[in-house]
C-alpha cells in the first residue's frame, strides 16, 4: 500500500508544480499595453502586405508573400523599440509602394 500511496502523491505534487510552473510562465508572457500595442500594428502591416499581394500577377505571387513572410522572420526576435518603430514605419512605407505599383500597372 505504501508504494502506491507514495506514487499518488508524487503525480499530485508533479501536477501541481506543473499547473504553478504554467501559471508563472503566463505571467511572463503577459505583454505590456505598449507591446500589445505594437504587436497589433506588426500584425496589421502583415495581413495588409498579404492582401496587397493577392493582387499581383498569379506567376508572382507565391515569391511575394514568400519575401513578405520572410522579412517578419527576419526581425521576428528584434527586441530594440527604435528599431521596430523604424521597421513598422519602412513596411508601410514598402506596402504603399506596393499597392501604387500594382495600380499602375493595372492589378
Amino acid at each position: 500500500v505504501l508504494p502506491s500511496v507514495l506514487l499518488l502523491l508524487s503525480i499530485n505534487i508533479l501536477h501541481r508544480l506543473h499547473r504553478i510552473w504554467l501559471s508563472s510562465f503566463y505571467v511572463c508572457m503577459a505583454l505590456s499595453l505598449e507591446d500589445f500595442l505594437v504587436r497589433a500594428r506588426v500584425l496589421k502591416l502583415y495581413r495588409d502586405a498579404l492582401r496587397i499581394s493577392r493582387r499581383a500577377p498569379p506567376h508572382a505571387r507565391a515569391d511575394l508573400r514568400q519575401i513578405i513572410r520572410q522579412e517578419m522572420e527576419n526581425n521576428r526576435n528584434c527586441n530594440d523599440k527604435q528599431r521596430i518603430r523604424f521597421l513598422i514605419s519602412d513596411g508601410i512605407e514598402r506596402v504603399k509602394r506596393l499597392d501604387e505599383t500594382l495600380d499602375m500597372q493595372g492589378h
